[in-house]
């Protein structure tokens, strides 16, 4: 926001609004970016200097009131990748945040994938989401995991809000009410997610495509009567059985009740089967390790029977 101020003097020291971009970016706000294209200009220009990169802290919604502005940014100051934050999709906590709706997200990453193209490069943006922010409810989170998965998204690092001093959004946190509107005693409240389990379900749906989220997302979509998500079509998120478990895969294909082994207990090994080995049904690297031979059918013979190698035994 380099240089971007009130068209109207008169009219800046008599504005009682409480953000110039929030609901909407106000009327009377210059969006002009060509201070900043100068100032960018100025700066590659120093001797010495070779190369400018911006990483993050972006206001998409304004930049892209100034196509000139962006097409600047991604031809000379983007090095591969270009970080910005729409936090959410859905408007109950995005206006919490006082962040903008998505469509500004759609725009900016228009004009970006343009003008990319336009340069010959091969550039991304990386959007950052937050989970467990006041106002969001486990709905949210959830359309939230939708929209990541229609767009091909697959999130590495992702962050659970933390109530910190100074903050609009701390305040929600203690007193559960929006300062953003009139206070009263009949005024509105809001879905703060503090116990552990609901911050663990909404950190695991931004995380919706990992192993390990899988039982407490599956849970969780039965309680709300979203059973729908569950399976294997393009509108589900996530399957009917763990990813990696490729017997329970079989079974489900087959409609065959649960294994059991030994006694007729479920996990207890057969006479002489020695204990699955630690690396067995783990994830590497985002992936299932693969165990046993590849191509083998159910109820075969484990490769160490097959070959009389010295090979670890697997489970059934």
């Amino acid at each position: 926001m380099y240089r971007l101020s009130c068209k109207d003097p008169n009219i800046e020291r008599s504005c009682r609004k409480l953000s110039c971009v929030f609901p909407d970016i106000c009327e009377n706000l210059n969006t002009d970016h060509s201070h900043l294209i100068q100032l960018y200009r100025k700066a590659r220009a120093l001797p010495g200097v070779k190369k400018i990169n911006i990483q993050s802290g972006l206001r998409y919604d304004l930049a892209v009131r100034s196509p000139e502005y962006i097409k600047e940014l991604v031809q000379h100051h983007v090095g591969g990748y270009l970080k910005i934050a729409p936090e959410h999709t859905e408007d109950g906590p995005l206006s919490k945040m006082m962040k903008p709706g998505m469509g500004a997200y759609d725009k900016f990453k228009e004009l970006f994938e343009r003008f990319s193209r336009q340069a010959g490069k091969e550039q991304y943006l990386i959007p950052y989401f937050i989970a467990a922010h006041p106002g969001t409810s486990d709905e949210d989170m959830m359309n939230l995991a939708l929209w990541l998965k229609k767009n091909n998204f697959r999130l590495d690092q992702v962050q659970t809000f933390t109530p910190t001093p100074m903050a609009m959004a701390t305040t929600m946190w203690h007193t559960r009410r929006n300062p953003l509107k009139r206070l009263s005693r009949s005024s509105e409240k809001v879905d703060v997610v503090r116990d552990g389990y609901r911050r663990k379900l909404h950190k695991a749906f931004l995380r919706y495509h990992h192993p390990d989220n899988w039982q407490i997302i599956h849970d969780a979509l039965i309680n709300m009567g979203r059973s729908d998500l569950i399976g294997h079509s393009k509108h589900c998120l996530i399957p009917p059985t763990p990813p990696g478990d490729k017997s329970a895969a079989v079974r489900h294909r087959l409609g065959a009740p649960a294994a059991r082994q030994g006694n007729g207990k479920p996990g207890q090994p057969r006479p002489g089967q020695g204990k699955a080995t630690a690396a067995q049904g783990k994830s590497f690297g985002g992936r299932p390790q693969a165990t046993g031979r590849p191509g083998a059918k159910p109820g075969s013979k484990p490769a160490s029977q097959a070959t009389g190698t010295n090979r670890s035994k697997h489970k059934r």
